[in-house]
C-alpha cells in the first residue's frame, strides 16, 4: 500500500475503489499473519532504487512506480521468506480485464491491451518525426499482430464472438502475460525471492482456455468462473469486487520528486543522462 492512499484515495477510470478495505477482510477470515507494506513518496522515487529495479529489468522503459513497488514489496517479502505465491496470469486466463468486455477493443485490430490504453501513440509527440518515420512503430505493431492472430486454433462450431475471443484470449496467454512474468521474475530474483504462479499450471490454463467465452462470462462479470469456484472461500465484498489492477499511488509528493530529480539532471550540463 502507500502512505494515505486509503484515506486520500480518489476513483480513476481504472480504480474505483482502495484495496486496503479488501485486504483486511481477506485477512480476517482466512486468518492470517499479516502484514502491510507501507511505501512513501521518498522510497518510491529514491534513486538507489530506481538503477538497481532498471538493472533488474534489463531494458531503459519500466512500468515506473509500478515497477518500484513491486521491488519494494518482494525485498519486504524476502526479509520473511524465500518462498511467495502470487496471483499473477489469473486476469489472462479467467478474462479479468475490463479490456476483454469492451467491445472496440476486441475488434480493433490490433492488440486490446494498446487500443486500451493508447499505449502505441502516448510517446510518439517526443520523438523526432524522422525518427518515428524511421522507427515506423505501426508496421511493427501490425506485423507482429497479424502473426499472433495467424497461430489462434479455431474451432469449426464457434460463433464469431466466440471466434474472436477465442482470439483475445490466446493473445493475452500468448503476448500479455509474458510481459507480467518477466517482470515479476526480474524483481523478485533481483532481491533473491522465488515467486510461484498457481493460476500458471499448465492443466488449469489448457482447461480454462478451451472453456466458451458464453462461459467465461456466464454471469456477465469479469473471471466468472473462477469467481463461482472460490465462492465459498473469499469475503463476499472481494467475491464482488469490480476488477481493479496492481495499484499506483496518488500521492502528488511522488510526482513532486521526480521532477526535482529532473531539475537537478538539467542544471548540470554535462550530466551523463
Amino acid at each position: 500500500d502507500f502512505q494515505g492512499q486509503e484515506d486520500n484515495f480518489q476513483p480513476d477510470e481504472m480504480r474505483d475503489t482502495p484495496d486496503s478495505p479488501f485486504i483486511r477482510d481477506v485477512a480476517q477470515l482466512v486468518g492470517s499473519d499479516h502484514k502491510d507494506v507501507v511505501l512513501n513518496p521518498a522510497e518510491l522515487s529514491n534513486p538507489e532504487v530506481r538503477r538497481k529495479v532498471l538493472t533488474a529489468r534489463d531494458i531503459p522503459v519500466g512500468l515506473g512506480d509500478f515497477d518500484m513497488s513491486l521491488y519494494l514489496l518482494f525485498e519486504a517479502i524476502r526479509a520473511e521468506s524465500t518462498v511467495a505465491l502470487s496471483g499473477e496470469s489469473a486476469d489472462e486466463v479467467f478474462g479479468g480485464y475490463r479490456w476483454f468486455q469492451a467491445e472496440a477493443a476486441a475488434s480493433s485490430g490490433t492488440f486490446p491491451w494498446l487500443e486500451r490504453m493508447n499505449l502505441t501513440s502516448a510517446w510518439s509527440p517526443h520523438l523526432a518525426e524522422e525518427f518515428r518515420r524511421t522507427l515506423d512503430i505501426p508496421s511493427f505493431v501490425s506485423d507482429q499482430y497479424s502473426t499472433a492472430v495467424a497461430q489462434v486454433e479455431h474451432l469449426g462450431s464457434e460463433t464469431s464472438h466466440e471466434r474472436r475471443m477465442r482470439t483475445v484470449c490466446h493473445l493475452h496467454l500468448t503476448r500479455f502475460v509474458r510481459i507480467l512474468l518477466d517482470r515479476k521474475d526480474r524483481a523478485s530474483m533481483a532481491v533473491g525471492l522465488e515467486v510461484r504462479v498457481p493460476f500458471c499450471d499448465h492443466r488449469l490454463v489448457e482447461y480454462v482456455y478451451n472453456t466458451p467465452w458464453s462461459l467465461k462470462t456466464f454471469d456477465g462479470r469479469e473471471k466468472s468462473l473462477l469467481r463461482h469456484a472460490t465462492k465459498q472461500v473469499l469475503p463476499a465484498s472481494v467475491r464482488d469486487r469490480v476488477k481493479s489492477p496492481y495499484p499506483s499511488t496518488q500521492d502528488p509528493g511522488y510526482a513532486a520528486a521526480l521532477q526535482q530529480q529532473v531539475k537537478e539532471v538539467l542544471t548540470e550540463r554535462n550530466h551523463p543522462v
